[in-house]
């Protein structure tokens, strides 16, 4: 579990850090200039000082804003750095740079079945960062890495969890195509439960590609505009129903004309061509009687 670690300020380990130095470097100096009997106890007071100074200078850290240093200390976890700043740790910590900015990711394109079994293609785009550094870097071999993996294994179960849209399943409540916000939620839910465990934090998902496979992107194609014209066609003839049972009740109503029931089925026959034809109607002037 991760443990948040505040280290005391660098400043002060620095400063006696180049004092040493300037000490080290003035007593080894000052220990050869002895002529042919240099003064051996100087220069190994320099020599240790200069040694205490490099070892000071190990413990130093900068940490750059919005990153982190995961610290070791001979294999067991000290803790996690996440403040911004010149630090000073005990010198013999080993430490991992983490990155806690958020990244993107363009998912590549994947070829999958939906849930009726048609070959789609399909990709997403997300934004993640590293929430708990510590089961980013031991829980999994390399974070990066897992995310994408995981990533892609997400895209193909929701992929394979609806239909790509309703033509074959009119009673699916979600489909990919329409669903939306809601599909989206979905999908960075699922990206959450799988990347939890690496400590990364889901920040936003959505779906950047859809569309059917190439080998049936036509004949789905010419069913869309299938359905589109039937359901138009219906419409219309709803519409002509309406409009001719509208006309008879006016002509009835107010005595205009007494139709027979040949009359009103000649009159119903035409009404339907005119207003159910593609093209315009051609109007025919007939000088006799429907009889003769």
């Amino acid at each position: 579990m991760e443990k948040s670690l505040k280290p005391m300020s660098g400043y002060l380990a620095l400063v006696i850090s180049l004092l040493l130095l300037g000490g080290s470097a003035y007593l080894f100096i000052y220990g050869i200039n002895d002529g042919e009997n240099p003064d051996v106890t100087y220069i190994i007071i320099s020599i240790i000082s200069f040694f205490i100074t490099c070892f000071l200078l190990k413990g130093l850290m900068i940490i750059q804003p919005n990153h982190s240093r995961v610290l070791n200390f001979f294999g067991k976890y000290v803790g996690s750095v996440k403040d911004n700043g010149l630090f000073f740790i005990n010198p013999l910590y080993s430490s991992q740079k983490m990155s806690l900015r958020s990244e993107n990711l363009q998912g590549q394109t994947l070829k999958v079945n939906d849930k009726m079994g048609n070959p789609i293609e399909i990709a997403v785009v997300m934004v993640w960062k590293v929430g708990d550094t510590y089961k980013a870097a031991f829980d999994v071999e390399r974070y990066s890495d897992f995310v994408k993996m995981q990533s892609e294994a997400a895209v193909r179960h929701l992929a394979m969890s609806f239909p790509y849209d309703n033509l074959e399943d009119d009673h699916a409540p979600i489909t990919l195509r329409e669903g939306g916000d809601k599909i989206n939620s979905i999908l960075e839910q699922e990206l959450t439960d799988r990347l939890s465990k690496a400590g990364i934090i889901i920040q936003e998902a959505r779906i950047s590609h859809l569309a059917y496979a190439s080998e049936i992107a036509g004949a789905m194609l010419q069913r869309q505009q299938a359905t589109a014209i039937v359901a138009a066609r219906t419409k219309i003839v709803e519409g002509a129903v309406g409009m001719v049972d509208l006309a008879l009740k006016k002509l009835s109503e107010e005595n205009i004309v007494e139709l027979d029931d040949e009359r009103k089925a000649a009159m119903v026959s035409n009404l339907m061509v005119v207003l159910c034809g593609e093209k315009a109607a051609q109007p025919i002037l007939n000088a006799g009687t429907l009889y003769n």
